[in-house]
């Protein structure tokens, strides 16, 4: 019952906020790495180089699916930004429904761009089901399919330092975020702009996805106060002998 309470009132209080967002600009803070990765999509245009966005092994039916989804909302925004480049968004996972969801969010955002026909299955691939079968096949792109950005959003392991030492190889900015600790590690020793913590969460508000994902920046911060509140109370509660 409390879990149902919470859902809803979290429902609610983004509903709410999304529809003042709509009418009021949005202040976010700096987040270096999201300015690079807005940066690399005009310059990925110009240049004739294209970015590979790795979605890693995240299942959608386990904890694993927020990253995955995170990571799906930036792969649409970035694939109507780039549907018109000569060399455009290439996208991989390692998990056979997240590639199928791969395949039909580039899709929308194609179409979101007025250019259905660009469009080509193979943009969004399998690369493997095993972690480092997966990283393998990942390191291929990054090698061979002209990416001047690596941008890592999902879950990843250990196998994230194989996809960061191909990056580094060919000299291609490296830009990534996992909601594993082990992954997190790796990408934090490796990239010039860390993503942290929640801020995997917060790539889609940052290039321009609406009010909805700028909200729930709002809401995020709002659950967490209260949470802290709740410790602090307890606490209290528990030294005063209340409870």
């Amino acid at each position: 019952m409390t879990a149902l309470l919470v859902i809803v009132f979290t429902a609610a209080l983004l509903l709410g906020i999304t529809l003042w967002k709509r009418n009021s600009p949005a202040r976010l803070r700096d987040i270096p790495a999201l300015t690079r990765l807005y940066r690399m999509l005009g310059l990925s245009v110009e240049d004739g180089t294209r970015l590979h966005i790795s979605l890693g092994r995240g299942s959608l039916l386990d904890a694993r699916g927020g990253s995955a989804l995170a990571g799906l909302a930036t792969l649409r925004i970035i694939a109507e930004k780039t549907s018109v480049s000569d060399m455009p968004v290439v996208a991989s996972s390692g998990d056979p429904v997240l590639g199928l969801l791969t395949q039909d969010t580039l899709q929308a955002g194609y179409q979101a761009a007025g250019v259905s026909e660009l469009y080509v299955p193979t943009a969004g691939r399998i690369t493997g089901l095993s972690p480092f079968g997966f990283a393998a096949g990942a390191m291929h792109i990054a090698q061979n399919e002209k990416v001047s950005t690596n941008v890592m959003l999902g879950h990843f392991g250990p196998e994230a330092a194989l996809l960061a030492d191909a990056s580094d190889r060919e000299s291609v900015t490296m830009i990534g975020a996992s909601d594993n600790l082990s992954g997190q590690a790796v990408l934090f020793a490796n990239t010039q702009d860390a993503l942290i913590g929640e801020e995997l969460f917060a790539a889609g508000a940052y290039l321009g996805a609406g009010a909805t994902h700028i909200a729930s920046l709002t809401v995020q911060d709002i659950l967490r106060w209260l949470i802290i509140l709740a410790l602090l109370v307890g606490a209290a509660a528990k030294f005063f002998g209340v409870i």
